[in-house]
């Protein structure tokens, strides 16, 4: 677990280059510990806004969530992630993930086994970001060479995008760091168990690892425009999400399925006004005003979490949303869990 007094918050954001690098740096000045931005294929410019972040930035940790060993070869991964270390003076973290079907699908990729192929992934993304050849070493996977070396090597704290209990696992038993998304919020406890599991399996404990409950949240004085827009984002990935984890939560898989189908046809407003009317599916996220947040975050880091991270939509108006986290949020929970 990296060495920080206190629980840690974080944001991840989107959008064009200029916009995330505007949000990091407002990031930075609000006080949060680190902000990340995702690379889904067909989404924003992902890596290169990583790169704008952390030129833009002095402080603040900047991390991928996430990139897939899969479309972007390990071996490039610990070239991209050296690179950012040098950049930054150490202040990157790699986020991985599997990636996602529905976007795979539409690039005509056929994914691997999710979980096998993350695990031969960080194996040998922590040799060569450490100097050494993956060839031989156990879990890095078939067909490395004794001189597959990388040119300026920089080790790189590593942390998996998880939702389903085997990824979970994977990551208490391999990585620095784990990024569960919890959809529900509550999820948290279930994803600490899994991981602190794996953590076992590897022979350390949970408290070794910086564990981030990834939330979705929307936060604005209106509370009506921050459901909505919580709504069409849910909407937006709703059939990304783990059918078994829905399931566990008493949420109904086909739901999301049936609001995925119609994003797929191009019918976004609709499929937003379902999320709207469902009884559950905004149960995914934390939403309403600066109270409402305080008291749903309250609740996790008395149950335990010590890293909030918060992610899209943030709000109607992510920018405004931030203020509020860093005027009236953060200096909240940050007084109530001083020694």
């Amino acid at each position: 677990m990296a060495e920080h007094e206190g629980p840690i918050f974080s944001v991840r954001v989107g959008g064009g280059i200029a916009e995330i690098t505007e949000h990091a740096v407002r990031a930075e000045a609000m006080g949060f510990d680190q902000v990340w931005t995702g690379n889904d294929l067909f989404g924003g410019p992902g890596v290169a806004s990583l790169a704008a972040m952390l030129a833009a930035t002095s402080r603040i940790k900047v991390g991928s969530a996430v990139l897939d060993p899969v479309s972007i070869h390990p071996v490039q991964l610990a070239q991209l992630a050296s690179g950012y270390q040098e950049l930054s003076a150490g202040r990157f973290i790699l986020g991985l993930g599997a990636g996602s079907d529905v976007f795979f699908r539409r690039a005509g990729i056929a994914p691997p086994p999710p979980v096998p192929h993350t695990r031969t992934a960080v194996v040998a993304i922590r040799a060569l970001t450490e100097g050494r050849s993956p060839a031989g070493l156990p879990g890095a996977g078939e067909g490395w060479h004794e001189q597959a070396h990388i040119e300026s090597p920089r080790p790189v704290p590593i942390y998996i995008g998880a939702m389903g209990p085997k990824m979970l696992e994977l990551a208490g038993r391999h990585a620095d760091g784990a990024l569960p998304l919890c959809l529900p919020p509550r999820h948290v406890l279930n994803a600490m168990e899994q991981i602190g599991r794996g953590a076992k399996a590897g022979g350390r404990t949970l408290a070794e690892l910086d564990v981030a409950a990834c939330v979705w949240c929307s936060l604005d004085e209106d509370r009506e425009r921050a459901r909505r827009a919580l709504a069409r984002f849910i909407a937006r990935y709703s059939g990304s999400l783990s059918a078994d984890a829905l399931a566990a939560h008493g949420l109904d898989p086909e739901e999301f399925a049936r609001t995925q189908a119609l994003v797929d046809e191009g019918r976004l407003d609709e499929a937003t006004r379902a999320v709207l009317s469902s009884s559950s599916m905004l149960s995914l996220g934390i939403v309403g005003g600066a109270r409402d947040v305080l008291e749903q975050c309250e609740a996790l880091l008395a149950a335990g979490a010590r890293h909030i991270s918060f992610g899209p939509p943030l709000g109607p108006d992510p920018a405004h949303a931030m203020r509020i986290f860093g005027e009236s949020v953060l200096p909240s929970l940050r007084a109530q869990v001083a020694p």
